[in-house]
């Protein structure tokens, strides 16, 4: 079974004095877990609902502003093996971190360290031996997601 952690969401901060909070979120069904972990805590969802630039969500275990408050920065996560499977061409973003990039000449680039998206597509930031990093957009032709991960020459960088 695949105990990894995966963060689905993080508290930005307190919403009312009510114990609610704000949450930045990284999937589009946080209700589908009424379960999530809070560091070495587990917190039980009661209420979600849209909000500014996020969700504002009640947790049974978080009763006044102060408790909220003091869960600022914290990521809510589930185990990797609560998601639900993936269909053929889906991945998650937690299952390429670490994986090996290698460009289709054969040559080993280094680790997949971070996936980032900002708006326009998936982006594999990968860190080589020496530590510099660079990004490479995901897509056919350009990062074909394996194992191994296959990136095209032309987006290695030099």
């Amino acid at each position: 079974m695949d105990d990894r952690q995966v963060t689905l969401a993080a508290i930005t901060g307190a919403h009312g004095i009510a114990g609610e909070v704000r949450l930045k979120l990284f999937t589009e069904d946080l209700a589908a877990y009424p379960q999530l972990r809070a560091g070495d805590r587990t917190l039980t969802l009661k209420a979600l609902r849209p909000g500014a630039n996020g969700a504002v969500a009640r947790f049974a275990e978080i009763t006044d502003r102060t408790a909220a408050e003091a869960m600022r920065g914290t990521p809510l996560t589930v185990p990797r093996a609560a998601l639900p499977p993936l269909g053929e061409g889906e991945y998650y973003h937690a299952d390429l971190i670490d994986q090996p990039a290698l460009a289709t000449d054969g040559e080993a680039l280094g680790r997949i360290v971070a996936v980032e998206n900002y708006g326009a597509g998936d982006l594999i930031e990968i860190e080589r031996a020496d530590g510099r990093r660079f990004l490479v957009p995901v897509g056919a032709g350009v990062a074909d997601l394996g194992p191994p991960i296959l990136v095209h020459a032309a987006f290695v960088e030099p």
